[in-house]
């Protein structure tokens, strides 16, 4: 079993100054360093985080391109820590980004890219509109990669409400899971505490998720509430709605305890819905159903 190790959360609030956004998290990570954490991560839309979507794409470009990739893998050499960038806007089309996030390991390294792939499109009530899709690709494979403590399974944002994308990296042995974010104010003060327990909990694995927060210079307003949480669901850190850092220290052997006290991985099943024949039957001839009346 590997050893415990010490993890870090950066919470930001980006703007669209990417160099600013570049020297604003490189300094909470040196922070976080500092504090002992050999894992840090990062918030989605780490660098880049404006008003419209057409201002996103002027300023994002492809992956040999990007300003904040290399000088976040030049911080990593530097420090000799693993880090996880929540997400960068990385242009892969005419008028289309990907949302992705990055695994750089200590020497600067690319460990892993994980594309999110379900995009937020939705009409809240108080006239916030959001289409993620018109502007972003969406990602096809889910993706985990192994830190010196074990597997982790990658997310972005948005995929926090599906839970089969964690039983499946749990199933392909993940102990904690990375869910970087830029929650809505609305629907972070609905869901983001509960959601982010609740996978912990069915999957008996932490959960890191970095979040952006507060008001943006693009008058955006988003959650905040950075957290680590524990393989039984016990909140273990969380911010406020400043940039800052928080920290935790995680053993994945408190993984393997919790799955062995609810093995609900290895009890889990695959189902078929099939449809009720005998009601389809029953309505073509006329007659009702039981259930019906």
């Amino acid at each position: 079993m590997s050893a415990p190790f010490r993890a870090a959360c950066v919470q930001l609030r980006s703007g669209e100054d990417v160099a600013a956004n570049i020297v604003a998290a490189s300094a909470l990570i040196r922070e976080a360093h500092g504090q002992g954490a050999s894992f840090v991560a990062t918030p989605e839309n780490t660098a880049l985080m404006t008003a419209d979507a057409g201002a996103k794409l002027d300023k994002s470009f492809a992956e040999d391109a990007d300003a904040a990739l290399p000088a976040f893998r030049r911080l990593v050499d530097e420090l000799g820590i693993w880090l996880l960038i929540g997400s960068l806007a990385i242009k892969v089309g005419a008028t289309k980004t990907a949302n992705r996030s990055y695994l750089i390991a200590p020497g600067g390294e690319i460990a892993a890219r994980y594309d999110k792939i379900h995009l937020f499109d939705v009409d809240l009530p108080g006239g916030e509109q959001y289409r993620e899709s018109d502007t972003v690709a969406g990602g096809e494979e889910a993706v985990s990669a192994d830190l010196p403590g074990g597997r982790m399974g990658l997310s972005v944002c948005y995929d926090l409400r599906f839970p089969q994308l964690y039983r499946a990296l749990a199933e392909a042995g993940a102990f904690l899971f990375t869910i970087p974010a830029a929650f809505t104010e609305t629907t972070g003060k609905a869901h983001w505490e509960v959601l982010l327990r609740a996978r912990a909990i069915e999957n008996g694995a932490y959960v890191m998720a970095p979040a952006q927060g507060g008001l943006h210079t693009n008058g955006r307003r988003t959650f905040g509430h950075s957290m680590i949480v524990s393989p039984w669901g016990e909140v273990l850190a969380e911010a406020g709605t400043e940039p800052g850092v928080i920290l935790a220290d995680i053993d994945p052997a408190q993984s393997v305890a919790a799955r062995t006290q609810i093995p609900s991985l290895r009890h889990g099943r695959r189902f078929v819905v099939k449809p009720d024949v005998t009601l389809a039957v029953r309505r073509l001839s006329g007659e009702k159903h039981p259930s019906e009346d």
